[in-house]
């Protein structure tokens, strides 16, 4: 997955994750947000502040999110600006357990 996985943060708190999940898929599925094929997006609530790993079937295409400067996610008339960055570390067995 190296290379393919971008973490977002800044994400809603007050939304159940799989509808997070849903509204990031669409948004990362753009092109006009430099986006592509998703494999695989993942909502983790463990820490401070939620977060989420969006993988896309190619690097080429984390490569392409990571340039756009502004990532605005609007969920039902709100927007929330996303932090994104490269997710550089692999998650151990028992964090993705956690996550689902």
């Amino acid at each position: 997955m190296a290379g393919r996985t971008v973490r977002v943060g800044g994400l809603p708190a007050d939304l159940p994750p799989d509808r997070v999940a849903d509204k990031l898929t669409i948004h990362f599925l753009r092109s006009r947000n430099g986006g592509g094929e998703i494999t695989d997006v993942q909502v983790l609530r463990d820490g401070p502040q939620a977060c989420a790993l969006v993988t896309f079937e190619t690097p080429e295409v984390a490569q392409r999110i990571l340039k756009v400067k502004n990532h605005i996610l609007s969920i039902g008339g709100e927007k929330y600006p996303l932090e994104v960055t490269a997710h550089t570390e692999e998650l151990s067995p028992d964090e993705v357990a956690r996550s689902r």
